[in-house]
Order: structure tokens, then C-alpha cells, then sequence
């Protein structure tokens, strides 16, 4: 009897065995896949557009002759909506789930504040944009600028770093909180010196995932009144703009193959700035997970 549980129990587990290498080896595979197509599309595009990549291009306005157009105007409004979009959802995304981890419990409005940031989790980007213009552009009379845009894709992204943060917030062991109350610190001090800086590693993570989709959305931004092309660069919060993904979308769409190949050199430009983001988010992760204690 005891003899055929362990044959059972050993083919049990050669099976499971074998399913996790199948199931390996598939996700191996679709990883390289995906990495390869990846490496064809950045090596087109390097093809396409390294030529046209110049101090000049980055500095010269647009112009409807494709040798004297450059992206400035877009590369300033973007570099705007994203530091103003990360300065109002890293506040508002974690002060939020702290609250929900720390302070919420179980109660009614905690319920409400989590179903709807789980239905707002799910709802495609051109519903913000209608949203923005509803309340920013019209009902606050902020006009299509870049405040307006910010505000927008602050809403867009906000359901992921909430999301994020609670899960970071949630991993810090209860051990360090016990501890810290043990000795008298008050739930506030707790909270501020020893969970939010255990936490933080993972709270980036989620901000440097929610910034990467919204630098490179159009949707929203197009419904909030962004223009496809302007001759002037934006110089604060209530000026017009464009955004490099809009400025790239109008260049290929022109019949023209010199437009093409200075959308493609747009495009390098939007990696450049999106790795260079990710880049300084990397090294304050790793910076705060350095110094962690447990």
C-alpha cells in the first residue's frame, strides 16, 4: 500500500516536473520573440532615422520642408506633461494607498475608494481625454494647455502607481511596524520613517511602469486640445503644446518618404528621453534598496 503512494507521488511529480519545463521553455521562447521583433523595429528605425539625428534637429522648430524641421517645441512640451504628471500622481498615488494599507481598515469609504480605483484601472485612455476636457479644459476653464494635459494623464496613470504602491506598502513586513510601535513611535511616525522608506523600491517600480505609458499616449491628449503642430515652445503651465508621439504621428502620416525618415529620428529621440527616465528612476530605486535594514 505504502509502496503505490510513493510510485503515485513520484509520477505526481515527474509530471509537474515536466509541465514547469514545457511551460518554461514556451515562455523562454515568446520572451525572445518578442525581444526579437523588438530588435528588428529599433534597428529599422535606427537605419531610417540615425542620419537625420543632428544638434539642429533637436533645436529647430517644425517646418513643412522635412530638411529644416526639428522637434523642440515637442521634445519641451513632453519633458512638461511628464514632470508635471509625475509631480501630481507620486503625492496623490501614494498618499492614497497609504492610507488604504494604513489607515482605511476595512470601512466603507475604504470599499468605495478601492472599487473605483478598480474600475478606473480598466477604462481606455480616450475616456480620460473626454474626461479632461469635461473638467479641466472646460469646467475649469484651463483652456488645451499643459496644465490641462498633465491633470489628464494624472488620472490616467494614477489607478497603477495606487495600485503598485499599495502591493510595495503591503510587503514591508509587519515585524518593522510592530517594532517601531513598540518603542513609542506614534501609526503617523511609523508609517513616515520605516514602512514608506521599505516600500519605496516598489513604489517606484510602479511610478517608472505608470510614467512609461503615459509618455507615450496621444488619445487623451488629443481630445484635451494638444495641437499636431506648432511653431513655439511652450514656456509654462498655461501655454499650448505638443508632445513628441503627436509630432511623430504627424510627420508619417505626410506622403513625403524625407518625413518618414525624420519621424523615425522623433522616435529615437522618444527612447532616448523615455530610457533616460527610467534610467534616474532605476538608480533612486536601487539607491532606497540599498539602505534598506531587513
Amino acid at each position: 500500500m505504502r509502496a503505490a503512494v510513493v510510485r503515485a507521488s513520484d509520477r505526481q511529480l515527474r509530471r509537474r516536473k515536466l509541465v514547469g519545463t514545457i511551460a518554461l521553455g514556451v515562455f523562454i521562447v515568446a520572451t525572445l520573440s518578442a525581444l526579437g521583433v523588438l530588435a528588428i523595429l529599433v534597428g529599422d528605425t535606427l537605419r531610417d532615422g540615425a542620419s537625420w539625428l543632428d544638434w539642429s534637429f533637436i533645436k529647430d522648430l517644425p517646418s513643412r520642408r522635412p530638411e529644416r524641421a526639428g522637434i523642440w517645441p515637442a521634445l519641451v512640451g513632453t519633458v512638461w506633461i511628464m514632470v508635471l504628471t509625475a509631480a501630481f500622481t507620486f503625492p496623490i498615488g501614494v498618499g492614497a494607498a497609504i492610507y488604504l494599507e494604513e489607515f482605511g481598515g476595512t470601512g466603507r469609504l475604504s470599499r468605495i475608494i478601492e472599487i473605483n480605483i478598480s474600475n478606473l484601472a480598466g477604462v481606455p485612455s480616450i475616456v480620460y481625454g473626454l474626461l479632461g476636457l469635461a473638467v479641466f479644459v472646460e469646467l475649469a476653464s484651463m483652456g488645451p494647455s499643459v496644465l490641462a494635459g498633465a491633470l489628464t494623464m494624472t488620472l490616467l496613470v494614477l489607478p497603477v502607481v495606487i495600485i503598485a504602491s499599495r502591493e510595495a506598502i503591503r510587503a514591508v513586513p509587519d515585524s518593522l511596524r510592530q517594532a517601531s510601535l513598540g518603542i513609542g513611535a506614534t501609526r503617523l511616525q511609523t508609517v513616515w520613517s520605516h514602512v514608506l522608506p521599505a516600500a519605496m523600491p516598489g513604489i517606484l517600480t510602479g511610478t517608472i511602469l505608470a510614467l512609461s505609458r503615459a509618455i507615450g499616449e496621444t488619445a487623451p491628449l488629443i481630445v484635451v486640445g494638444a495641437a499636431t503642430y506648432i511653431t513655439f515652445t511652450p514656456e509654462g503651465p498655461t501655454d499650448r503644446f505638443t508632445v513628441l508621439p503627436m509630432q511623430i504621428f504627424d510627420w508619417i502620416s505626410r506622403p513625403q518618404a524625407d518625413f518618414h525618415a525624420i519621424a523615425a529620428a522623433g522616435i529615437l529621440v522618444l527612447l532616448a528621453l523615455l530610457l533616460t527616465m527610467n534610467l534616474a528612476a532605476i538608480l533612486l530605486r536601487n539607491y532606497f534598496r540599498k539602505n534598506q535594514n531587513w
